[in-house]
């Protein structure tokens, strides 16, 4: 089996081993998963990595779960297999500033191979409706 053949399954459990570090609150771990330049796109428009990782530095953002809730669906582009499109279910259960938060949300992560490193460049987010 070549290497390009094992990317879809590399990059679900890229997405399964983010989710941890997301639930460990650890900002170090959590920036490990992105491209220095990631943005996080939600309804209230685009947020950059420092934003995001400033908000579970200060502890204002907290996850305490972070489960995919059905397959992802992974498509690999480019020549060379360098850009790949992540997008799954995910539920969540979060506290923003003392406030808790239950999200249920459809997610597509764009991820970027750099010296054989798969890293996300992009995260957007989109409310699942019920149903």
């Amino acid at each position: 089996m070549s290497e390009s053949e094992h990317v879809p399954d590399r990059l679900i459990a890229l997405e399964r081993e983010w989710a941890a570090a997301i639930v460990s609150n650890d900002p170090d771990r959590i920036g490990a998963f992105m491209t220095d330049d990631w943005v996080i796109v939600a309804g209230r428009g685009v947020g950059t990595r420092e934003e995001f990782l400033g908000h579970i530095r200060s502890g204002d953002l907290t996850h305490s779960a972070m489960q995919t809730a059905e397959a992802p669906r992974v498509r690999v582009y480019g020549d060379a297999g360098d850009t790949a499109v992540v997008t799954g279910r995910t539920t969540n259960t979060a506290h923003f500033r003392g406030q808790r938060f239950d999200a249920d949300e459809w997610t597509t992560d764009v991820f970027v191979r750099r010296g054989g490193e798969w890293r996300c460049a992009l995260t957007h987010l989109t409310t699942a409706e019920p149903g």
